[in-house]
């Protein structure tokens, strides 16, 4: 686990087309379920409900994330916010790169910088 650029993040999947913003969201769960202690799905099976659910399952599991969020928050005695329900609504109105940087913005600040 280490901390990663979100520009270079954003860029990567816009330049592959798509194909590591499939990468990153393996990794943004991942890291997530480690951090906040969580023994959620897995990030390859999150990316396969998604494909069969036609989306919808990746609407509940950006809710999840947010969740995770809050529960760091609280693991180091920082106010909690809204992120399960900013998470959710960006991903509905088509925003969701928007949700991965601010999840990786959030991981950024309790993974160590490598």
């Amino acid at each position: 686990m280490k901390q990663r650029n979100i520009v270079v993040c954003i860029l990567l999947t816009l330049v592959t087309c798509g194909l590591y913003g499939i990468y990153w969201i393996v990794v943004l769960n991942d890291n997530t379920n480690a951090l906040s202690g969580r023994n959620g799905t897995s990030g390859g099976l999150v990316v396969l409900f998604t494909l069969i659910t036609c989306g919808i399952y990746g609407f509940y599991w950006m809710y999840q994330m947010g969740t995770a969020v809050e529960t760091l928050h609280d693991q180091h005695g920082e106010p909690r916010g809204s992120a399960p329900i900013i998470y959710l609504l960006l991903s509905i109105f088509g925003l969701s790169i928007v949700s991965y940087c601010l999840l990786q913005n959030e991981l950024n600040k309790y993974l160590p910088n490598a």
